[in-house]
């Protein structure tokens, strides 16, 4: 059986400069193993974009024995009008491949973005494939999308047979038809041990994720720093725009003189550099603010990798965290303030039995059985 999955994806070592997204890019991948070990192969059809000036040939690209990628000729998007031209003619693309290349009945999973305009929702109507919709959030609820896009996220949220949620609240605000659904928190990708360490006595407490200041982990991070003594030493590591990099930066820069206990910002990292920083921390922060609508329905990946490296994780108390399968298996506080964070981060018991590692082989197993049956029924 061959799944097709539409989703703005590229190889990060790919000289094109197509647009993607990382975190989006890892659960992507993740998913396709899933389908890989139910026996299933995968052709990722991926609309993502040049964001230089050059054009791009479309192209295959096999990513493993049981997955390829499937990329479309692209137009340089070096400016506003280019990259508004851009997007038009990927749809376009995408909208003639669906009409060629889909089946009725056939399932298509569909990674949830309002970037592909009516391309899919006409391809659906005029071809009547099964559409399993992958919701990460409600954009609307993060982004001013304007009038036209909040009503044609959900026109797509109703279109879809069925869906593939971060959360049980996110299902239960969106399938309001009680579809077919299955539950992925992230990535349940468990790292071997890397046997790594700073060596030098302290408890590294890490902080990765974006440096959007509308969600505000990194910022409160760096704010603990101050409430903890000189065994600790915090690690900033994330992304955002170049303005939000440097504000992380003068933050970090300014909390030093204030603070007993080290703080270091230690930039963007990926891959196996990522993994080997991770493994030598001992505890991971979730730090975001708590009273932002996304909260409501989306789920903080980042607790799932810190997991997965081994780390004790902190976080603030929200429903999405708490009703989840890891919900009894994080540390929480209780106020998004720099003392409580502080407080529950010097709180934990390296000595308990926790094993973030089982737990995240334990849902590993769980999403393959839920992710045949949404796709056999």
């Amino acid at each position: 059986m061959n799944i097709k999955l539409i989703a703005y994806y590229d190889l990060p070592y790919s000289d094109e400069n197509r647009k993607y997204v990382l975190a989006a890019t890892n659960k992507i991948d993740y998913i396709c193993e899933a389908f890989n070990q139910s026996g299933m192969d995968v052709n990722i059809i991926s609309i993502s974009e040049s964001q230089g000036n050059r054009f791009c040939k479309g192209k295959k690209v096999f990513l493993s024995e049981h997955t390829m990628l499937t990329l479309f000729p692209c137009i340089p998007g070096s400016n506003k009008i280019l990259r508004r031209i851009s997007s038009y003619f990927m749809q376009a693309v995408l909208f003639v491949y669906l009409i060629l290349h889909t089946e009725t009945n056939e399932k298509v999973l569909v990674y949830h973005s309002v970037g592909y305009g009516n391309a899919v929702f006409w391809a659906k109507k005029l071809k009547k494939f099964k559409m399993i919709l992958e919701v990460e959030e409600i954009y609307q609820n993060v982004q001013n999308l304007g009038f036209i896009k909040n009503k044609r996220e959900y026109r797509d949220f109703r279109l879809a047979d069925g869906y593939i949620f971060p959360t049980k609240l996110l299902n239960d605000l969106i399938n309001v038809e009680h579809k077919p659904y299955a539950v992925i928190h992230g990535t349940y990708h468990v790292e071997p041990k890397r046997n790594v360490s700073f060596q030098d006595n302290k408890i590294h407490v890490v902080y990765a994720g974006t440096f959007d200041s509308k969600k505000g982990g990194a910022a409160a991070a760096i704010s603990a720093a101050k409430w903890l003594p000189e065994n600790y030493h915090v690690h900033i590591l994330g992304f955002g725009s170049e303005q939000e990099i440097q504000k992380i930066k003068d933050l970090v820069l300014e909390t030093v003189p204030q603070t007993k206990a080290a703080i270091s910002y230690d930039g963007l990292l990926a891959g196996e550099e990522y993994i080997q920083f991770i493994q030598k921390c001992h505890i991971g922060l979730s730090t975001q603010n708590p009273d932002a609508s996304f909260n409501d329905t989306s789920f903080p990946s980042k607790i799932l990798s810190y997991m997965a490296n081994g780390l004790r994780v902190v976080t603030v108390r929200i429903p999405a965290i708490e009703t989840s399968a890891i919900g009894k298996d994080v540390y929480y506080y209780e106020e998004q303030t720099p003392e409580k964070i502080a407080e529950a981060i010097l709180k934990i018991d390296f000595h308990d039995a926790y094993d973030g590692r089982k737990k995240i082989a334990v849902l590993d197993q769980q999403f393959c059985g839920d992710l045949k049956e949404i796709i056999l029924k």
